[in-house]
């Protein structure tokens, strides 16, 4: 099964969690696009947890292998498609909770849609494994905004109630470089300790914690998107809600705009040099779904991970009664940091798919 998302830079997903790999194709890339395999790789090296002590065991290569669509370090037309294997996976443990579907899951409703003979082992389709496909694309859409002058970049804005917004006036280059200085991509050092000892009680008790990654890009053309249905919060959302665990998705202000009167929320115009900008940025620099040309700023919303150690209640499906259970294996007690990069990778490709349709690139 291949699962697609975006209209003129078309990026599908393949293989499952526990299979024998899993991937990426992306159809629409202009040829001669600069395809950086170091950089690609770079990329899934920040989503591995390797070197996070509050992190799964379950430790993957994440080797890039390139299957076609490049040569001589540029797309040559074609589908570009690259995978990854698979090789450190345990399927013993998900094989003896099949008839228990795990709280918090698609266990259940995968099994009722695609009967019981559904490889759910590590989440099978729906595991946060995929996303290493949603990384490489969004590597690859890097490359594709870099000549137009976009960046992007996110953080990790809150783990459970430890919230550490990075300054409005903060550069992007900035932002990255403090964040990727710690193992929870905070943009504060202090922050970073409490948010890490946040993790380490969570883990200790068995259980699990959430948090916020904000995503800012910086450098999108006046104009970018389209109005209504295509526009670039309708873009960015369905993106960010294709993640696994994103819970909530805000732009700008977001939900704090409810509490606000017209004359706060909205942004005047100022004349900056020669450069139009608006004093404040409270619409998260989208209006009527085009850009505005300050920072697109969005917030997305990471459940605590459904793999928790905690006995808890569900139903045994063959003999249709209540039951309990305790999800063993190797499960991130919050996977906030290593999701980072892939809201960040999610809004470059959605961006460029965007900058493809409205022709702002070629």
């Amino acid at each position: 099964m291949t699962m697609e998302i975006g209209r003129r830079l078309r990026v599908g997903l393949f293989g499952s969690s526990h299979g024998p790999e899993v991937g990426v194709t992306i159809d629409g890339l202009p040829a001669g696009t600069p395809i950086d395999l170091e950089a690609i790789q770079a990329e899934l090296d920040r989503r591995r947890p390797v070197g996070r002590r509050l992190a799964t065991r379950r430790q993957e290569e994440d080797q890039l292998v390139v299957d076609q669509g490049v040569r001589d370090g540029r797309s040559d037309g074609r589908t570009f498609r690259a995978h990854v294997a698979n090789t450190d996976v345990r399927r013993e443990p998900y094989d003896r909770l099949r008839d228990t579907p795990r709280p918090g899951h698609a266990d259940y409703p995968a099994r009722v849609r695609y009967g019981p003979e559904a490889d759910l082992s590590g989440g099978g389709i729906f595991s946060g494994r995929m996303t290493v496909g949603l990384v490489a694309a969004g590597a690859v859409a890097k490359a594709l905004l870099a000549p137009v002058g976009v960046t992007v970049v996110a953080y990790t804005r809150a783990i459970g109630v430890v919230d550490a917004p990075a300054p409005e006036e903060m550069s992007v280059e900035e932002i990255a470089r403090r964040a990727r200085s710690n193992e929870v991509g905070s943009v504060d050092a202090a922050s970073a300790d409490r948010m890490a000892e946040a993790i380490g009680e969570a883990r200790r008790a068995g259980d699990s914690v959430g948090g916020i990654v904000e995503v800012r890009a910086a450098g999108v053309p006046v104009g970018l998107g389209e109005p209504f249905f295509d526009s670039i919060e309708s873009v960015l959302a369905h993106a960010y809600f294709s993640v696994p665990a994103v819970k909530g998705v805000e732009f700008g202000s977001g939900f704090a705009a409810a509490r606000m009167r017209g004359s706060e929320h909205n942004d005047a115009f100022v004349l900056d040099g020669d450069a139009i900008r608006t004093a404040t940025n409270h619409a998260g620099g989208i209006l009527g779904g085009l850009a505005t040309g300050m920072p697109i700023v969005a917030r997305v919303v990471v459940k605590p991970t459904s793999s928790i150690a905690v006995r808890q209640r569900t139903v045994d499906l063959a003999r249709r009664v209540p039951a309990e259970l305790v999800v063993t294996g190797r499960h991130d007690p919050c996977i906030v940091p290593r999701a980072v990069v892939v809201l960040e990778s999610v809004t470059a490709f959605a961006l460029a798919d965007l900058a493809l349709e409205g022709g702002f690139l070629r």
